[in-house]
């Protein structure tokens, strides 16, 4: 059912209002820690003095001066985010008051108010198996708004997921390096798997990346309740399962298991910083840690 004018407006005010207190209180201060030190240019060079981190060395000037002479970096003035946002069919489901697309609206606000504080730019990429979105960087609170309504509003062409296709299209649309945060559950294809290993190969060589996986507690564990009908969010494709059987309830639990394992490997893999937040949990406390470990 469409939502009206009214309706979205009102949404749109009530994660402005929950997610700039967010950021004003807790968010700004640990984003411009966490990422704006990743954005530095080179300036000039010095000698060496005691103190002084011996990674900055700079090995050419100082053979040729024989003295020890170090690179002095200043940071930019402007970073760009890139919020990667999965519109497929699986986040529309939450077995508790918030779906899957609920708590990535308010983490993408969240993030983007807080990049608006430190003065970057701010993009967005809706994906599902192709690319069906994309919103260029700007700034100002105007386009942070028009970012949130599209999260809320938004209607894919796709209920599919090809995750791999989101980050390709990551690397060739920016140029210049950026931060960009996946917004997903990761629940992407097993054919898709290796075509995602290497696109986040080339794309961490270029970007920061930051996982963020918003899963619900139903996607691991199937609950006992009887003979119910299962539909698959993004094939469409019905099923009738006995979850009383604990067999049942054991190949799914185990199904996910093996999904999360190679999902979290390949992350680690190509170094990729993660928090996984669910939608029965507070996202706050996830992200804290998240900036904190960076």
């Amino acid at each position: 059912m469409a939502q009206s004018e009214s309706d979205i407006l009102k949404k749109v005010r009530k994660i402005e209002i929950k997610t700039r207190g967010l950021s004003n209180e807790i968010f700004a201060g640990k984003y411009h820690t966490a990422f704006k030190g990743r954005g530095m240019s080179f300036s000039e060079v010095r000698e060496y003095r005691i103190g002084d981190d011996v990674r900055d060395i700079e090995w050419n000037v100082t053979a040729r001066s024989r003295k020890p002479h170090i690179k002095i970096y200043e940071e930019e003035r402007e970073l760009t985010m890139m919020l990667v946002v999965d519109v497929s069919g699986s986040r529309t489901f939450g077995s508790t008051e918030q779906t899957k697309q609920d708590v990535i609206t308010e983490i993408a606000a969240v993030l983007a108010f807080s990049a608006a504080q430190t003065g970057d730019k701010v993009g967005c990429i809706f994906f599902s198996d192709k690319v069906e979105k994309f919103i260029p960087p700007k700034k100002g609170k105007s386009h942070i708004l028009m970012i949130i309504r599209s999260l809320i509003e938004f209607t894919p062409q796709s209920e599919k997921t090809a995750l791999s296709e989101a980050v390709r299209y990551l690397t060739n649309v920016n140029k210049k390096r950026c931060t960009a945060f996946i917004l997903s559950d990761f629940i992407t294809p097993w054919s898709d798997m290796e075509a995602l290993d290497d696109a986040l190969k080339i794309a961490t060589s270029r970007h920061d990346l930051v996982g963020i996986r918003v899963t619900d507690p139903r996607d691991k564990i199937l609950p006992n309740v009887g003979i119910i009908e299962m539909k698959d969010a993004e094939s469409g494709e019905k099923v009738w399962v006995d979850s009383s059987s604990a067999a049942v309830r054991e190949y799914f639990a185990q199904r996910w298991t093996k999904l999360e394992q190679h999902t979290e490997q390949l992350l680690k893999h190509n170094r990729i910083d993660t928090a996984e937040v669910t939608t029965d949990a507070d996202y706050v406390t996830e992200l804290i840690k998240l900036f904190k470990k960076r």
